[in-house]
C-alpha cells in the first residue's frame, strides 16, 4: 500500500506559476498528475517514470508545466507556469507499482491523494 500526500494548490492570477508536490510513503514505478474540473471527468496532465526519468505530458500543458523527481524517488514536483484560468481543477497525484502500456490512463494507477485545489483566476 502506497500512500499519497500532495500540496502546494492555491489561488493565483492568470500568468502566474504554481508548484505542486506530492510525496510516496514507498517505492513506485510512476507517479502522474491528474485533475479534475468541476462537471467534468477527471484528466491526465503528466506523469513521470522511475526508470530513466522518462516523462510525458498533455497537450494542453507542453511547454508550460514540467515534472519532476526527487533522488530518492520519492517525492514529484509539478511546476506550473503561465496558467490560465481553463486550468482550474482539484490536481490529484496517482502512483502505480507497475508498468503500464498507456501511461495517460487512470486505469494504470492504484493509488491517489486527496486532490490540491488549484485556482487560476482570470
Amino acid at each position: 500500500q502506497v500512500q499519497l500526500v500532495e500540496s502546494g494548490g492555491g489561488l493565483v492570477q492568470a500568468g502566474g506559476s504554481l508548484r505542486l508536490s506530492c510525496s510516496a510513503s514507498g517505492r513506485t514505478f510512476k507517479i502522474g498528475w491528474f485533475r479534475q474540473a468541476p462537471g467534468k471527468e477527471r484528466e491526465f496532465v503528466a506523469t513521470i517514470r522511475w526508470t530513466h526519468g522518462t516523462t510525458v505530458y498533455a497537450d494542453s500543458v507542453k511547454g508550460r508545466f514540467t515534472i519532476s523527481g526527487d533522488n530518492a524517488k520519492t517525492t514529484v514536483y509539478l511546476q506550473m507556469n503561465s496558467l490560465k484560468p481553463e486550468d482550474t481543477a482539484v490536481y490529484y497525484c496517482g502512483a502505480s507499482t507497475r508498468f503500464a502500456a498507456f501511461p495517460q490512463a487512470i486505469s494504470g494507477y492504484d493509488y491517489w491523494g486527496q486532490g490540491t485545489q488549484v485556482t487560476v483566476s482570470s
